[in-house]
């Protein structure tokens, strides 16, 4: 979905598809068909943007036969689809019935990282359409953060710079300009988009910035005006913003709450939990830890790294954080020039919900990815966006 900016320029909205994870090309093919196709279709909507998750495997069979790599532009065409942004973060095994800290290998200190960056690149500035020269990849924010110090973090920030020049020589090819940006979560080395000033700053290259997840920037408790005030005045690119919104407990210690908490605790993905006490940011690395003991204060609101889907806000006692996420989307595209142009709804997380709140069927849950982006559209409509065909 496309939409013109009072400033004359365009902004791009899409939904990721690591929702429905495919390992190889014949999966994501199937995908196009099975959910992208359908969710445009009950948008009314000839032309839906996708930000596609590709695996491994799936990248490198694109990136070595261009043969596959039009063929997949060309379905995508087909179906009413576009691509102008990749989730770069999973590299492979999304789809596991467990996936917890699995997904933060292999990290910018490992050669497999940017070597797969690279391929996503490559197979993004084949796929944009014709009308589009820009592009942007969300990654890994370095390492998660045990295994991130002294050579591996000197490596990493190498690597980046490598790739870097990696994207000057294709924008110099093609003429499309791909641009990568280092996602905050909590846990990582680059947990804020306070930690991402200092890596960003030290690459010091315009294709290399952030990407502004609000799920992940409302667990760690960061103010949006605050965070996106200091990423400009560092002069640290916002290369694309994914739209979420993460769980919120308003009184953790009262049982009732404890208890609808847990109904999110599962074991497939990790739900970092955080509070903000006067002494600081405290945190988990999983939901069931901060159940479980005296791990977390709970004298504060809890937020759980779970992404909810946007237009459903669990029932009482817990709440979303669309708030945040709101607030976070006018600064972004609400001034008088837009920070990022690309906007990518990344809700993951439907069939971890809670067993009463996951779709039952395709259909069921292609109508809930389009209300997710009915949403997202109104938002953006309020903000002076005017949609295009």
């Amino acid at each position: 979905m496309r939409f013109r900016h009072p400033d004359g320029s365009i902004v791009h909205l899409a939904y990721c598809t690591n929702v429905h994870p495919a390992e190889t090309l014949d999966g994501v093919r199937a995908q196009l068909r099975d959910h992208c196709e359908p969710v445009r279709r009950r948008l009314g909507r000839d032309r839906l943007g996708i930000g596609l998750w590709l695996a491994k495997d799936a990248a490198h069979a694109l990136v070595t036969d261009p043969s596959a790599l039009r063929g997949l532009r060309t379905e995508l065409d087909r179906r009413g689809l576009e691509v102008v942004t990749l989730n770069g973060f999973p590299y492979e095994g999304f789809g596991a019935d467990e996936v917890k800290y699995r997904v933060y290998k292999p990290d910018w200190a490992d050669p497999e990282r940017l070597a797969h960056t690279t391929d996503l690149a490559r197979v993004l500035a084949g796929l944009l359409p014709d009308d589009v020269t820009e592009g942007s990849i969300s990654t890994l924010p370095l390492a998660w953060r045990t295994a991130h110090h002294g050579e591996r973090a000197a490596t990493a920030l190498t690597a980046l710079g490598t790739l870097a020049e990696r994207l000057d020589a294709l924008a110099e090819l093609t003429g499309r300009s791909i641009r990568v940006g280092l996602e905050p979560e909590p846990g990582c080395t680059v947990e804020t988009t306070a930690d991402a000033i200092a890596p960003l700053t030290a690459i010091g290259h315009a294709r290399i910035g952030i990407c502004v997840d609000t799920c992940h920037l409302a667990t760690s408790f960061e103010d949006p005006h605050t965070a996106l005030d200091a990423l400009t005045q560092a002069r640290v690119p916002v290369v694309k913003s994914q739209l979420s919104a993460a769980l919120h407990a308003e009184h953790p210690h009262l049982p009732d709450v404890r208890e609808a908490l847990a109904a999110f605790d599962e074991p497939r993905f990790l739900h970092q939990t955080r509070t903000d006490t006067a002494a600081g940011l405290r945190g988990t690395d999983d939901l069931g830890e901060a159940l479980h003991g005296e791990a977390l204060p709970d004298a504060s609101p809890w937020r759980a790294h779970f992404h909810v889907p946007l237009h459903a806000a669990p029932a009482a006692p817990l709440t979303s954080t669309l708030p945040v996420l709101m607030s976070t989307l006018t600064r972004l595209v609400g001034g008088p020039h837009p920070l990022t142009r690309h906007l990518e709804v990344e809700t993951y997380t439907w069939q971890a919900l809670p067993p009463e709140l996951r779709p039952r069927s395709r259909a069921q849950l292609a109508d809930g990815i389009a209300a997710e982006l009915t949403l997202a559209r109104d938002l953006l409509s309020d903000l002076g966006l005017k949609e295009l065909p």
